[in-house]
């Protein structure tokens, strides 16, 4: 059977296609393309990516106007039946905002647009989205944005690290994210926001190609699930 995706589109995205083009080129289908005014998702998805961008202008907070399209409630609905849904950049904040993942993004620590190739730690190797590293392991993926500082109250942190679910942490200082938080799961494991762009990091001949497997485990293992 195909392997059944969206790419969510909004006003401003402009990581859209970038995201399609992994997805298709890992998976050999092509993603539905969805647009944020839309009620409705396709049927039967396997896989919901958020990508990056500049939804709305970045008016009011990054993030803040896209998750209150029409789509995200059907995105909200689906990751609670257990489908999984990647938020990369504006993507996390959208999560963020959107209550699918704790915690905001705010203005880069130094007021800075940060674009460059960073190293992530891999924090949990356990996840959907992760099972293709190694826990440990220092992989080198893009990030691109001005808003990526990710914040969350002691107590969040806590709860979030000593359940696992930090999946990627910066190893050198970027944005000025509390605990150097990268990428961030939701308690049940299927929803996944981070800064760096992996979409950006699957072939060799962009610079690198440590993004690849990200999407490989996830194809991989809801293909075999």
């Amino acid at each position: 059977m195909a392997f059944r995706s969206a790419v969510i589109t909004f006003p401003g995205s402009n990581c859209d296609r970038d995201m399609a083009v992994a997805l298709e080129q890992i998976s050999g289908t092509a993603p539905f393309r969805v647009w944020h005014g839309d009620a409705d998702l396709p049927e039967r998805l396997d896989f919901i990516a958020v990508p990056g961008g500049f939804s709305y202008g970045d008016y009011l907070r990054s993030g803040a106007m896209a998750a209150r399209s029409p789509i995200m409630n059907a995105i909200i609905e689906a990751a609670g039946r257990g489908v999984p849904v990647l938020g990369v950049c504006n993507g996390f904040q959208v999560l963020t905002e959107s209550g699918l993942l704790p915690g905001a993004l705010m203005r880069n620590a130094r007021q800075d647009f940060v674009c460059r190739t960073v190293p992530l730690k891999v924090e949990n190797s356990q996840t959907l989205f992760t099972k293709g590293y190694e826990t440990g392991e220092i992989i080198d993926i893009p990030v691109a944005h001005h808003d990526g500082n990710y914040f969350a109250d002691d107590a969040t942190l806590d709860r979030i690290e000593g359940e696992g679910r930090v999946a990627f942490r910066y190893t050198d200082a970027v944005n000025g994210s509390r605990r150097d938080i990268a990428g961030l799961l939701n308690a049940a494991g299927n929803v996944l926001g981070m800064m760096p762009h992996p979409e950006r990091a699957i072939e060799q001949t962009h610079g690198g190609s440590d993004g690849r497997a990200l999407f490989e485990s996830a194809v991989k293992g809801l293909v075999a699930a």
